[in-house]
């Protein structure tokens, strides 16, 4: 009988080195969308996670973290321990957030490693169609006609939606007042009901509304028409020459992340974004799938940066 005993421990040890181990192996990681669910960044995330997950033998979950414009959620991964268990589903919204937040606590460089690029999005510019414009050039006129009259909305102050049509603005030459809400949703919602009168999004996480009879889809915010809506003008050409706002997308770490690591990701995001499946899901959301190596999206992500400063300048959106 004791022998026997010590024969079953052995073999329940043995089991539960064996779960252990496959405990371990089967870690969960997490990749935080610093807006509220819902949003571009959180549709991107929750199709690319599960891949990730699967190509990686681990379990990545998407974790919500909202605030300050993006600045919350970059900072809790600029924090996290660089060991590629914590990523940032990251846009060109976190260079904004550190441009124009002084407080913001983060580099968008220095402070992180840019694993993947996932790809490029234009943003469209939307009114309500309680607003009598059918174009840009009729919107811009009727902003004109009436000063300090029209609202536009953004998911936050210092968020991309925020600076994308301040930008509009400026450069239109508007006089007009900025409503910020806590995610692009809300922000969607006050456009579609009247509350506000135009706003410009991505084309990430706003696709449910183009078919929305109360509101307008005025023109693309980039310097040629997307394939995925031919028949929607750019801005360019409909009224303001010249402008375009774009955004990148992309899996970010915190800084000094194991380069064998990094490596193992992006092949990994390479490999899901030659899915045709996938790609078409990403496409179908007005993005166009760009994988590149770390070292070229951290030079892109760079050259943005530059560019958002000196929009944020143009703007008067200084960091304070």
């Amino acid at each position: 009988m004791g022998a026997w005993l010590s024969r079953w421990a052995g073999a329940a040890f043995a089991l539960c080195v064996c779960v252990g181990g496959a405990s371990a192996q089967q870690q969960i990681n997490r990749i935080i969308v610093p807006f509220a669910p819902g949003g571009g960044q959180d549709v991107l995330a929750r199709v690319i996670a599960p891949e990730l997950g699967r190509l990686m033998g681990q379990t990545y979950i998407v974790e919500n973290r909202a605030g300050a414009g993006g600045a919350v959620g970059g900072l809790a991964v600029a924090r996290s321990a660089p060991d590629g268990a914590t990523l940032l589903m990251a846009a060109s919204g976190l260079s904004i957030a550190a441009a124009t937040n002084a407080n913001a606590g983060y580099d968008p460089i220095k402070d992180f490693t840019h694993v993947a690029h996932v790809g490029s999005g234009a943003y469209l510019l939307l009114s309500s169609a309680r607003v009598p414009a059918k174009s840009v050039r009729e919107l811009i006129a009727h902003a004109k006609a009436n000063p300090g009259k029209l609202n536009y909305a953004s998911a936050g102050a210092g968020s991309a939606t925020h600076l994308a049509t301040a930008y509009f603005t400026s450069r239109a030459g508007l006089d007009v007042v900025h409503v910020p809400f806590k995610s692009s949703g809300q922000a969607l919602n006050s456009v579609l009901t009247g509350e506000t009168q135009f706003i410009i999004v991505p084309t990430l996480g706003s696709q449910s509304y183009l078919e929305n009879k109360d509101i307008r889809v005025l023109a693309v915010v980039s310097k040629s028409r997307l394939p995925a809506l031919p028949d929607i003008p750019t801005v360019d050409e409909s009224g303001l020459p010249g402008f375009e706002f774009l955004s990148w997308f992309g899996l970010l770490g915190p800084a000094n992340m194991p380069a064998d690591v990094t490596k193992k990701i992006n092949d990994a995001v390479i490999r899901i974004l030659a899915q045709p499946e996938i790609a078409a899901k990403i496409d179908q959301q007005g993005i166009e799938p760009k994988p590149m190596a770390p070292e070229a999206f951290t030079k892109s992500v760079a050259e943005n940066f530059e560019v958002i400063k000196q929009i944020v300048k143009t703007t008067g959106l200084a960091a304070k």
